[in-house]
């Protein structure tokens, strides 16, 4: 067997570069960038669905934690709140949670109740919270009616 130093190698392989192009070819690039466009076209619908799950996953929540606070309120006080500000003024939350349709938390639809819970009651207390939003969800009911 025929021992060659590695300095010979590195030396004959210089010389055949001459006739190869060092890079990459427009072919290669263009293949790479219709992979990486296809990928992108693929994802891109696919995080754009999670991030609506996500918020329809936020607005249930703030739904149920309200609806509570509003039976908690109407048990504790004998009368149903007046206003959501109430929660925050009494104590029962730091702060009113924020549509993630809207990103408001004052576009909230309340339903009033039908007739005062007491006779000492004046005013009509809130009985339920619907979100704010014309949109409809990926189920396909309005978020209004949540």
């Amino acid at each position: 067997m025929e021992s060659a130093s590695i300095g010979h190698l590195i030396h004959q392989h210089e010389d055949k570069g001459a006739s190869c192009a060092n890079g990459f070819s427009l072919l290669e690039m263009m293949m790479v960038v219709t992979v990486i466009l296809i990928v992108a076209s693929i994802a891109t619908p696919i995080y754009m669905t999670c991030v609506v799950r996500a918020r329809e996953a936020v607005l249930a929540d703030h739904l149920f934690t309200l609806r509570a606070l509003i039976d908690r309120f109407t048990l504790d006080n004998g009368r149903a709140p007046l206003r959501l500000e109430e929660f925050v003024e009494k104590g029962y939350l730091g702060r009113i949670p924020t549509d993630p349709f809207t990103g408001s938390n004052e576009t909230r639809q309340e339903t009033k109740e039908d007739a005062p819970l007491s006779p000492k009651q004046t005013a009509l207390g809130i009985v339920d919270v619907h979100s704010g939003s014309n949109l409809v969800s990926l189920e396909g009911t309005p978020y209004s009616t949540w």
